[in-house]
């Protein structure tokens, strides 16, 4: 499946890029409207995340513009709240609308919900239950389970946990996962992410002194061992 995003914020761009690629689409770039309404036109996509504000030409217009000839499913991206906004996004042709900052997990279950309605999904690979040893994730019920006993997480655990168990013996960093699961915007000290990790071992792992899938790689970061 091939993912348009475009937006003018360089950061944000790399990282909803990084994120989805590592659910395994193709992911494809753009900086404002025209280039939006270039690739939409002269390429198959799938999807398109589209900022409101941009340079040249802005979210709603090239939204307008690309319901001229395909009906891709769209997510607005917008640092402003207001009902008004959504409403002009909506009546534009946006599918579905988020306010920056945002979880990018979130973003990418809007995602996946959109690609099914439209016919795109990826429902062989995209797990909704994920399951190693004695912990299971129940993705849309946002319930997790230890030995088969429902375990209460909070909502940042339970995306950290989502992140690691999705991408089993891969190493993030501290500032990554901070980007991830916080936002691109949350400023805080690094001790946050490990506050998590030690909650997480004590809900979920049979011994939280010796953990046996949610690791540390000493100086480097935290992984998901399989």
């Amino acid at each position: 499946m091939r993912i348009l995003v475009v937006d003018d914020e360089r950061l944000l761009v790399k990282g909803i890029k990084f994120n989805l690629e590592n659910d395994g689409y193709e992911v494809v770039t753009g900086s404002d409207g025209v280039e939006a309404l270039e690739i939409a036109s002269n390429q198959q996509i799938d999807l398109i995340i589209l900022d409101l504000m941009m340079p040249r030409m802005d979210g709603l217009e090239a939204c307008q513009r690309i319901r001229e000839f395909s009906d891709v499913p769209i997510i607005m991206l917008t640092a402003k709240a207001d009902d008004m906004d959504k409403l002009l996004g909506f009546e534009h042709g946006a599918d579905d609308y988020i306010t920056k900052p945002f979880n990018i997990l979130e973003l990418k279950a809007r995602v996946r919900a959109l690609l099914r309605r439209s016919g795109g999904g990826r429902k062989e690979t995209v797990k909704n239950i994920l399951t190693v040893d004695h912990i299971t994730l129940d993705v849309d019920a946002r319930n997790a389970l230890k030995d088969g006993i429902s375990t209460e997480l909070t909502a940042k655990e339970f995306d950290l946990m989502e992140l690691l168990m999705r991408n089993p013996n891969r190493v993030y960093s501290r500032e990554t996962l901070l980007d991830t699961i916080w936002g691109y915007e949350y400023h805080s000290e690094i001790r946050t992410v490990d506050v998590h990790i030690r909650r997480l071992r004590e809900k979920l792992e049979r011994d939280p002194a010796e953990p046996e899938h949610i690791m540390t790689k000493w100086g480097v970061g935290y992984y998901f061992k399989v």
